[in-house]
């Protein structure tokens, strides 16, 4: 086992490094995609009668992204478990 940083484990070549981060950016699109989509259609009305939100719909965007991320959490920490019971 080596205590060295940089031995022992491969290190990601610049082009891996990309991939990575364009898969990183394309899944964080994904997710706002699906927020806005999920929130919007059940916060906001089809129809609009004034430029701002109303104090209702405020709070229901509030509410509805806090458990958009909570429920991201809570999957993301299961999927993690799952992993780690399967790798060991």
């Amino acid at each position: 086992m080596s205590f060295i940083p940089g031995f022992g484990r491969p290190q990601p070549s610049s082009a891996e490094k990309i991939a990575n981060v364009e898969t990183e950016m394309d899944m964080m699109a994904d997710m706002v995609n699906r927020l806005n989509e999920s929130c919007v259609k059940k916060c906001i009305a089809p129809e609009y009668r004034d430029g701002d939100l109303t104090k209702g719909e405020s709070v229901c965007l509030d509410r509805c992204v806090g458990k958009f991320f909570d429920v991201q959490i809570k999957v993301s920490e299961h999927m993690q478990s799952k992993q780690g019971q399967l790798a060991g």
